[in-house]
């Protein structure tokens, strides 16, 4: 026999063992099908916050665009308008069901929230993934910090703007605004755009600015509302630069140069008002940007003008994302926060939808806002502002909120009302600050 024909027996030999091992005997049971490794569940969390329709929306192309990238976590959505939100998510809170209770939220103020202890400590999840926190305004996360530590991401800063129509600034002949401008440079270009008809009824004011943002004058002149914004001992507005803040402020609408506060809401606020007209400038963060664009506006923004020697004072505050510390999906819970503020994530597509000037200074100096090809111009103005924000707006103790809506925006009513003086009105809230505080242990 051949080499080769050996060979080929053998192979033959040997396939024909393998194949009779193989083959079960007759009568043997079936061999037991492979299983699958099981699909790993989806993960859902409840993301709830405030808003109209449109801002809605935004949210809902910010969840789809999350769970394409995380597949196995589910986002589902809870809005409410804002007068229903804070008692639904009360509501919530109060039932102590986590199936109910909403994992990430929206809120505002942060430390009132952390003192009842409804949110997630966020610091320990910071440190544990090196969450970088140095990419914030400065100030900013004040706003969301309680006893310390980090317990939301304020996912915008309220910054303001000074908004121009151009149209109106044209009409009258005037040169659109600059950041050299004083006071002294936004009284006289009032003078000139302000319109009142023979019967004294005002035609067309100057400035519409609501009446809560009286502090931007106050800090700019070096004046504050408490003697430390964290831990207060005592109301401040009745020293000298307070006081000539607020002044400057009312006596623009005692000349007609402003809308009184009262009025302005009445009208529908200072988005409806710049639009039609009936005011030439507003001052206000970048939410309104949207909106003048959809109406396809002539306008521009700039720096808010200071007085002389004085200082730009952006507030550092904005809502926040946060935690229930309720939830029992926290690591997935950690994953949607931390990416709602990255960059790359949730910021750069708010920021593109053109409803907020970003938290992240990566994301403001990015083509994500510099780089839109739509008003306003000068984007640089809000990033003016936001590179000198300063405690200041806010108190950022749990009792702030209380504060400053029951004590100090209504004393304040009285004089942008004309109802008051300045002086008046000062040294009467400032007794009742200085009672509260002491009342709720303050300073501590």
């Amino acid at each position: 026999m051949s080499k080769r024909l050996s060979f080929i027996v053998i192979l033959f030999v040997v396939l024909a063992l393998v194949s009779s091992a193989c083959t079960p005997p007759p009568g043997a049971p079936p061999p037991a099908p492979v299983e699958e490794a099981p699909k790993e569940e989806a993960v859902t969390l409840l993301w709830a916050f405030w808003g109209s329709p449109a801002e809605a929306e935004t949210h809902k192309k910010v969840a789809d665009v999350f769970m394409a990238e995380h597949p196995n976590i589910k986002i589902e959505t809870m809005v409410e308008p804002w007068s229903d939100y804070f008692t639904k998510v009360q509501t919530l809170w109060a039932s102590g069901d986590p199936k109910v209770i909403p994992d990430v939220l929206f809120l505002w103020p942060t430390p009132r929230y952390a003192a009842e202890g409804v949110l997630e400590n966020l610091q320990p999840w910071i440190e544990k993934s090196g969450y970088d926190l140095s990419d914030y305004w400065p100030a900013l996360l004040e706003s969301a910090m309680y006893e310390g530590d980090v317990y939301g991401f304020p996912r915008d800063i309220s910054v303001e703007a000074l908004y121009y129509n151009k149209d109106i600034f044209d009409e009258v002949g005037l040169a659109y605004p600059n950041d050299t401008w004083t006071w002294d440079d936004l009284l006289a270009a009032a003078e000139k755009l302000t319109v009142v008809d023979a019967s004294g009824r005002v035609e067309r004011y100057a400035l519409g600015m609501e009446g809560g943002k009286f502090q931007l004058w106050v800090g700019q002149n070096y004046g504050s509302i408490l003697d430390d914004m964290r831990n207060p001992s005592r109301c401040t507005l009745t020293e000298p630069a307070a006081v000539e803040g607020i002044k400057f402020f009312a006596d623009m609408m005692d000349k007609n140069y402003a809308m009184r506060d009262a009025n302005l809401s009445q009208a529908g606020g200072d988005a409806a008002v710049f639009q039609s007209g009936q005011v030439a400038m507003i001052i206000q963060n970048s939410s309104r940007v949207s909106t003048f664009n959809a109406a396809g506006m002539n306008y521009d923004v700039e720096v808010v003008p200071i007085p002389k020697g004085g200082q730009r004072s952006a507030a550092a505050g904005g809502a926040a994302w946060v935690m229930s510390s309720a939830s029992d999906n926290k690591e997935e819970a950690w994953t949607f926060l931390s990416w709602l503020q990255s960059t790359d994530g949730g910021q750069k597509l708010y920021t593109a939808s053109g409803e907020i000037f970003p938290a992240l200074i990566s994301t403001a100096r990015s083509e994500a806002f510099l780089g839109q090809d739509q008003p306003p111009a000068n984007r640089q103005a809000f990033l003016t502002e936001g590179e000198n924000a300063k405690v200041g707006r806010f108190g950022y103790f749990p009792e702030w909120d209380e504060l400053e809506g029951s004590i100090i925006l209504p004393g304040l009513q009285r004089v942008w009302a004309g109802e008051a003086t300045v002086e008046e009105a000062v040294a009467q809230i400032c007794q009742e600050v200085d009672a509260f505080l002491a009342a709720n242990g303050y300073p501590k």
